[in-house]
C-alpha cells in the first residue's frame, strides 16, 4: 500500500513538473490565448477574425524575452485581433506542421487564407500595426465581396499564399527563400485553368519551395512594379530578389515542380560570414540558426590585414560547402566581445578560435584542433551530426556594440619619448625641492 501511494506522488510531481513547464511562459490570467492541438482548429483555423500565433518553447531566451511584449500586444489588440501562443516544444508535431524551425515564430492567421510569417521587430507598435494591415485587407476582401478573405481563383486549402502591397516586401523580398508568383486576374480564363495546377504544385512543394499569387485586379501597384503585362504572369524571385526572371514553362503541376527544384539548386544565397559589431546582428544571424559557427579572430595588431582576410577567406570557404545547411557565420576580433568570449571559454590566448553555437538549446561547442581549413570543415560535419562534448551555455551573453573593422592593417599607439636624463633631472628636482 505504501509503495503504491510513493508511486502515486511520484507520478503527481512529474505530472505537475511537466505542466509547470509548458505552461512556463504565460500563466492562466495572462491575456495571451493559450493553444494545444485539441483547441487550435476551433481558436485559429476557424475564428472569423486575425489571429497572431506564437509559437514558442520555454527554455528559449528570446521567447522568455518577448514575453512581455507579445502580453502587451494581447491588451493592445483586444477586440480587434487575437493575440495567441503555443508551446512548440510540447506540441512539436502541430509545430512542425508548420514548418516552424526556430523559437520564437510568429505566423499570422486570416480566414481562408495560408498563414504569414511576421518579420518586423519585436516591440508592441510594429506588432500591433502589421495586426491592423491585415485586419485592413480582411475588411477590404469582404467589401470586394470576399467572404472568406481568400482570392477566387485560390482555394483556402492551398499553401499558395496570397500577396499583396503591404506584405510583398517583406515575405518576398527580404526572404532568403525561393519564391515562384503567380500575377492573375480572376476574369483570366488561363488563370482559371491554371488554378488547380498551381494549387497542387504549391502542396506538393510546401516545405522546399514557396508559391504566392497576386490578384492584379486588386493590386495594381504590385503589376506595375514587375511590368506585368498579360496574364497569367509566373515570375521566380531566386537568390537576387531585385531582378526576377520569367517561367515560361508548361503550365502543370509537374512541370512547375520540376522547374522550382532545378531552381532550388541553382538559386541559393551566396555565402556570407558577417563580422558580429552588435546585438542586432548576433539576433539575426544566431537567433533563428540551427547553429551558429563563431570566430575569434587575433586583433588585427597581430594579424595584420593580410592574416585576418586570410582567416575570413578559410571562413567563407566553409561557410560556402555547406550554405544548404541552416548555419550562419560571424566573426568577431579579440577582445571585442568580452561576456561572449567568457561564457564560452575563449579569451586571453589561444586565437584564432571557432566556436558552434546553438542559441535555442544554450549549448556551446569549442573547436579543439588547429584552425585549418579540412579541422573547421570537420568540425562543422561533426556540429551537424550532434556534435561531442556539448557545454551549456550559461545564460544570455552580452553583446556590445562596435565599430565594423575598415579592411586595414592596425596602427600602434606610440608614446611620448623621453631621455633618462631628462628622467634624472626631473627626479633630482624633485628632492632638491624636498
Amino acid at each position: 500500500m505504501l509503495r503504491s501511494q510513493a508511486t502515486l506522488l511520484i507520478l503527481l510531481s512529474l505530472f505537475c513538473i511537466f505542466f509547470n513547464s509548458s505552461d512556463a511562459l504565460y500563466g492562466p490570467s495572462s491575456p495571451v490565448h493559450q493553444l494545444t492541438p485539441s483547441n487550435f482548429k476551433s481558436k485559429v483555423l476557424n475564428s472569423n477574425g486575425i489571429v497572431l500565433v506564437e509559437f514558442f518553447a520555454p527554455w528559449c531566451g528570446h521567447c522568455q524575452a518577448l514575453t512581455p511584449t507579445w502580453e502587451k500586444a494581447a491588451n493592445v489588440l483586444n477586440g480587434v485581433a487575437t493575440v495567441a501562443a503555443l508551446d512548440a516544444d510540447a506540441h512539436q508535431s502541430l509545430a512542425q506542421e508548420y514548418g516552424i524551425r526556430g523559437f520564437p515564430t510568429i505566423k499570422v492567421f486570416a480566414p481562408g487564407k495560408p498563414p504569414v510569417d511576421y518579420q518586423g521587430a519585436r516591440d508592441v507598435k510594429p506588432i500591433a500595426e502589421f495586426a491592423l494591415q491585415q485586419v485592413k485587407a480582411l475588411l477590404k476582401d469582404r467589401l470586394n465581396g470576399k467572404a472568406s478573405g481568400a482570392s477566387s481563383e485560390k482555394s483556402e486549402s492551398s499553401a499558395s499564399v496570397e500577396l499583396n502591397s503591404q506584405n510583398f516586401d517583406q515575405l518576398v523580398i527580404k526572404s532568403k527563400d525561393l519564391w515562384i508568383v503567380e500575377f492573375f486576374a480572376p476574369w483570366c480564363g488561363h488563370c482559371k485553368r491554371l488554378a488547380p495546377e498551381w494549387k497542387k504544385a504549391a502542396n506538393n512543394l510546401k516545405g522546399k519551395v514557396k508559391l504566392g499569387h497576386v490578384d492584379c485586379d486588386s493590386e495594381k501597384s504590385l503589376m506595375s512594379r514587375f511590368n506585368v503585362q498579360g496574364f497569367p504572369t509566373i515570375l521566380v524571385f531566386g537568390a537576387d530578389k531585385d531582378t526576377p526572371i520569367p517561367y515560361e514553362g508548361a503550365r502543370t503541376a509537374s512541370a512547375i515542380e520540376s522547374f522550382a527544384l532545378e531552381q532550388l539548386e541553382t538559386n541559393v544565397a551566396p555565402a556570407e560570414v558577417t563580422e558580429l559589431t552588435g546585438p542586432d546582428v548576433m539576433e539575426e544571424k544566431c537567433g533563428l540558426a540551427a547553429i551558429c559557427f563563431v570566430a575569434f579572430l587575433p586583433d588585427i595588431l597581430d594579424s595584420k590585414a593580410e592574416g585576418r582576410n586570410k582567416y575570413l577567406q578559410m571562413l567563407l570557404a566553409v561557410a560556402e560547402k555547406f550554405k544548404r545547411s541552416p548555419y550562419s557565420y560571424v566573426w568577431s576580433a579579440a577582445g571585442k566581445q568580452p561576456d561572449l568570449e567568457n561564457r564560452v571559454g575563449v579569451g586571453g590566448y589561444g586565437y584564432p578560435a571557432l566556436v558552434a553555437l546553438n542559441v535555442k538549446k544554450g549549448a556551446y561547442a569549442t573547436l579543439k584542433s588547429a584552425f585549418e581549413l579540412e579541422h573547421l570543415v570537420e568540425f562543422v560535419k561533426e556540429a551537424g551530426r550532434g556534435g561531442k562534448g556539448n557545454l551549456p551555455l550559461d545564460g544570455n551573453p552580452v553583446i556590445v556594440r562596435t565599430e565594423p573593422w575598415d579592411g586595414k592593417d592596425g596602427q600602434i599607439i606610440e608614446e611620448d619619448e623621453f631621455s633618462l636624463e631628462e628622467l634624472m633631472v626631473e627626479d633630482t628636482a624633485s628632492k632638491d625641492e624636498l
